[in-house]
């Protein structure tokens, strides 16, 4: 899918650097032009990395079952991550498919998803929550680190069969 797109972003191309050589457009309008190609250009590369499976890094929903769990340690030339393969669950039922997240890697949570895993190797599934780190008050984009998560892993609770 992402060699159809490439190529159609090539066709288009083509046909703007046409458009910009041979036709009588004034040139603000031909300005115009570049700078929605250019926009366009970055909008799709955005699209196609989301589509061919590359972990985002939004936020994670607010409730989830984890999956799986990659930890990238910290290193001199890395600062690590963790990479999270979670499933929302939206009006207590698991969305059709899963999605994988990166998080900023602390110590805490490296803990608290290793035990989650540990837990979810035994056969006890893991539900977890994310809810935003309570702060200051405020325009959330002026402060570094206002979209921080704080993220809770627990049990998932055994599903209640009716009686017969």
């Amino acid at each position: 899918m992402s060699l159809a797109l490439s190529l159609s972003f090539a066709a288009l191309v083509l046909l703007c650097t046409l458009a910009l050589l041979w036709s009588r457009w004034p040139g603000w309008l031909k300005g115009l032009l570049v700078l929605g190609v250019t926009v366009l250009y970055f909008w799709g590369d955005d699209v196609v990395h989301n589509l061919s499976g590359w972990p985002t890094p939004d936020a994670l929903p607010e409730r989830f079952a984890l999956l799986a769990v990659v930890i990238e340690e910290p290193t001199s030339k890395t600062a690590g991550a963790l990479y999270l393969w979670v499933n929302a669950i939206d009006k207590g039922r698991p969305v059709a498919q899963p999605r994988a997240y990166r998080i900023a890697y602390t110590k805490d949570l490296h803990a608290l998803l290793n035990e989650g895993m540990k837990k979810a190797r035994q056969g006890v599934s893991q539900m977890g929550s994310a809810s935003p780190k309570q702060g200051k008050k405020g325009l959330g984009w002026l402060r570094p680190g206002s979209d921080e998560q704080e993220i809770k892993i627990r049990d998932l609770p055994a599903p209640q069969l009716p009686e017969k």
